[in-house]
């Protein structure tokens, strides 16, 4: 047979593979909308578990390359995310959705973006440091020793990074998937929490 019959053959077979990830692709796109519409919570609170997870997996595998995989420190994040972020972040963006008006959209999403870093960023960091350490069975003093040698440097982490990305969030993303956009970036801001909440540990006094 020759080489061109072989790939005649061939070709047919390929598209319907494709054709068929395709469908596939699609169809799972088309239930996540389905679900995210009509469970907006459940589904945001997952996946942002999820993603928290995935942070933490990739600063203990990629950035720390442990040889002792911690998962239950994996499990604290994902947990946080479930419990924590992901209805945290739901209900924020709710109340920033329903109260936050204007014709001018710049100036909305300009108010948007400053209520979220003036107010909920600020508090959400102290609140995750603190449930993280209860997480990690860490006593009060420690706890608070804690925060007092990580909480202004993430901050100011955060301020770099979070405007601008909320700025493009509020401006253009739908509401049920601004949570989803916020994680996808967080997968990094994740990765980062996961390895600064545990790199100085052990200098903490105790």
């Amino acid at each position: 047979m020759s080489l061109i019959a072989r790939i005649s053959r061939f070709v047919p077979k390929s598209t319907i593979f494709l054709q068929a990830g395709k469908n596939n692709v699609r169809q799972i796109s088309t239930g996540y909308r389905k679900a995210l519409t009509r469970y907006p919570l459940l589904m945001q609170s997952l996946q942002t578990g999820i993603l928290m997870a995935s942070g933490d997996v990739i600063a203990q595998v990629v950035v720390e390359k442990t040889d002792n995989y911690n998962y239950l420190r994996t499990a604290q994040f994902s947990a946080i995310g479930l419990f924590m972020a992901g209805p945290g972040l739901r209900f924020w963006y709710g109340i920033l959705d329903k109260h936050i008006h204007g014709r001018n959209v710049k100036i909305k999403t300009l108010k948007k973006v400053a209520l979220d870093q003036l107010i909920f960023a600020p508090t959400f960091m102290l609140a995750f440091l603190g449930v993280l350490g209860v997480m990690k069975g860490q006593a009060l003093p420690e706890i608070e020793d804690k925060i007092r040698a990580d909480y202004v440097d993430i901050l100011k982490t955060n301020y770099c990074i979070w405007p601008w990305v909320q700025l493009a969030n509020f401006s253009i993303i739908p509401l049920n998937y601004q949570v989803l956009v916020v994680q996808f970036v967080a997968i990094f801001w994740n990765t980062y929490l996961s390895w600064k909440t545990n790199k100085s540990r052990e200098n903490v006094p105790t």
